[in-house]
This record gives structure tokens, sequence and C-alpha cells, in this order.
């Protein structure tokens, strides 16, 4: 019996998959549980129908992404802090202080996203990457001065 799975089923697949499974099985585990649903002409016109509203979003959500990554690379951001002789720190620049400056120039991105392989520790301009997407990753110029 072929069936659409509505949940991700150990051993059988992940949501959204047409899987070819035994009759007792479908009627008796999959369909009391919400697991699964009979794969009729209608239902399988329903899921291509999901599937392409989900190609759309994620072809937006790119797009978004996309336009925000070339917004991102043509600013400057500023981060102010304490500076000691030298040009060295008192502490660190963090994801934090990056994700502040950018809130404070208008752009809405998660900490989270910013990608530092090092705290920055000293004065002047830095390359940092912004992952906005799986597919998008911009390069932002951070400038760390002296309060």
């Amino acid at each position: 019996m072929k069936v659409i799975l509505l949940e991700d089923v150990k051993g059988q697949g992940k949501k959204g998959e047409v899987k070819n499974v035994s009759e007792g099985y479908a009627r008796n585990f999959l369909f009391p549980k919400n697991l699964a649903q009979e794969a009729t002409p209608a239902n399988l016109q329903q899921l291509e129908k999901q599937h392409e509203a989900k190609e759309r979003k994620q072809e937006q959500e790119l797009a978004q992404a996309r336009e925000l990554a070339k917004s991102l690379e043509a600013e400057k951001f500023v981060v102010k802090t304490h500076a000691g002789d030298g040009g060295k720190l008192f502490g660190a620049i963090t994801t934090k202080h990056i994700g502040d400056a950018m809130h404070a120039k208008g752009f809405d991105v998660d900490k989270r996203k910013i990608a530092l392989t090092d705290p920055i520790k000293s004065l002047g301009g830095h390359q940092v990457h912004v992952k906005l997407h799986p597919k998008v990753t911009a390069t932002i110029s951070v400038f760390v001065e002296a309060e």
C-alpha cells in the first residue's frame, strides 16, 4: 500500500515522502497515530502543491538573503570600546558587540549568524563573515575604535 508520510518515521522515511508499506502496518500503526495518509490521487496532488509552495518560499528566502548581503557589504560598522596603550583592547570584541552595531544601523541579524574565528582584540578594520543563509555568506567591514 502506498502512503504519504506526515511525520518522520524511523526506519521508513522522512516527512512528505511517498512510501510503499504493508497494509497491516499502515492500517494498524501509521494511520491511527496520524503518521501517514493513504496516497490517493487527491492527496498526491495536495502533496505536490505543498512541495511547490515550499520551493517558492525557499527561493524567496534566498533572494532576501542575497539582498541583505549586498546591503551589509556596502556598510561599515563601527564598534567603540576602551583601549589601552598600543591599541590593545580591554577585553575583546565579540559577536554580541558586532550584532549591536549592526542593529544600531537598522540591520536585524542574529548574533549567532556572525562567524568569528577568534574574538577581535585590536583596534582597526577587520573582515567578518555573516552566514545569512546556507548558500549566502556576507563579508562585512568592522572598524574598532577607542572611546
